[in-house]
């Protein structure tokens, strides 16, 4: 969600145009095809991102995820940063061309380039974290999450703050991938708060990734309706726009993929985190096992899936869940629950 903002619309604009150099492209990789890519040994990661790492603290994760992962392996990693949807299949063609153990790639906009990179590369293996292809290749191991996980939670400790019964989500886009941050949201309050009530609405558009002031108009909409507790899932920038009418309103905001309690100090109670450094280092390891290939899922009970409430550092967050440690006690108790199977949360993804 954190990485997912206008390079969506953008990406789809030049897919056709990728998708026809790629002939060209897959020329070069006759001779990497002849000669195993990545099989020679070579310990080496390459991570490629769908935009600069810069402060995405998303793809920060991501690249600290590759670099302990290279290091298990007694090996080096660089990173390859996209600035543009067409820099995408030209890093990951780059990538490949430096033989690496693995090539990583962060995000749905790999899906097309990483399939038609796997079916020329064969001996090259590849990981796609938090996306997948679409058709499986022995040589994709795909690492998605269960956002679900996390969310419900955040809704609960949403049930056991929430003043005036009734929380909300400000969403993106109206899709059961989306979804999965807020459904259970809204779940995971009734099930702290039986009597509350639940209320979403999607900021939609020709940009919802990233477009704050629209996401901000929803979020005054929920304060109309008696909603005191928001959670944001409209991305980065979407999301400082929920977190600013949040402030202006006196409510309180959920944010997602990262710690983004320093954005708004005082408005933002928690955070469901996805540790795509977690993702990375245990997908290498299964790679390097000689197990590649497959969908391996990251949740609560793999450390995929938390809140910054549930993080050894919480009491400097800036999160004003620090200031709750009965609803941190009561949450953690969730997650045990969560862990050793006796609570399931709905995948609104596996519902559709």
């Amino acid at each position: 969600m954190y990485s997912k903002t206008s390079r969506r619309l953008a990406f789809t604009a030049v897919a056709v145009t990728t998708a026809l150099a790629a002939t060209a492209c897959n020329a070069s990789s006759d001779d990497d095809k002849a000669s195993g890519t990545g099989g020679s040994g070579d310990k080496s990661l390459v991570l490629v991102t769908p935009e600069p790492v810069g402060l995405n603290d998303f793809l920060k994760l991501a690249k600290q995820g590759t670099e302990s992962a290279a290091k298990k392996l007694g090996g080096s990693a660089s990173t390859l940063e996209s600035k543009d949807p067409t820099a995408i299949q030209q890093n990951v063609e780059s990538a490949v061309r430096k033989k690496p153990a693995v090539v990583v790639a962060v995000g749905f906009e790999f899906d097309d380039v990483i399939a038609q990179q796997a079916e020329a590369n064969p001996q090259q293996q590849f990981l796609l974290v938090d996306s997948c292809t679409k058709k499986s290749y022995p040589n994709v191991t795909c690492a998605v999450f269960r956002e679900h996980e996390g969310a419900f939670l955040a809704g609960a400790e949403a049930g056991l703050l929430t003043k005036t019964g009734k929380v909300g989500a400000v969403v993106a886009v109206d899709s059961p991938q989306i979804r999965r941050f807020s459904d259970p949201f809204g779940a995971g309050a009734k099930h702290t708060k039986a009597t509350s009530e639940f209320t979403q609405v999607f900021v939609g558009g020709q940009n919802p990734f990233n477009d704050p002031a629209r996401a901000k108009e929803q979020t005054t909409s929920l304060k109309t309706k008696d909603v005191d507790i928001v959670m944001g899932a409209a991305s980065a920038a979407g999301n400082l726009g929920v977190f600013d009418a949040a402030k202006a309103n006196g409510q309180q905001a959920f944010g997602v993929d990262v710690n983004q309690c320093g954005k708004a100090v005082g408005t933002v109670v928690d955070n469901v985190i996805k540790h795509t450094d977690v993702a990375i280092e245990k997908a290498v390891e299964q790679i390097d096992g000689g197990k590649p290939g497959g969908i391996s899922s990251y949740g609560v009970q793999e450390g995929g899936i938390t809140l910054t409430s549930l993080e050894p550092n919480v009491a400097s967050s800036q999160c004003t869940i620090a200031e709750h440690p009965d609803v941190i006690k009561a949450v953690t108790d969730l997650r045990d629950q969560i862990v050793s199977g006796k609570l399931t949360v709905a995948d609104p993804v596996a519902a559709k």
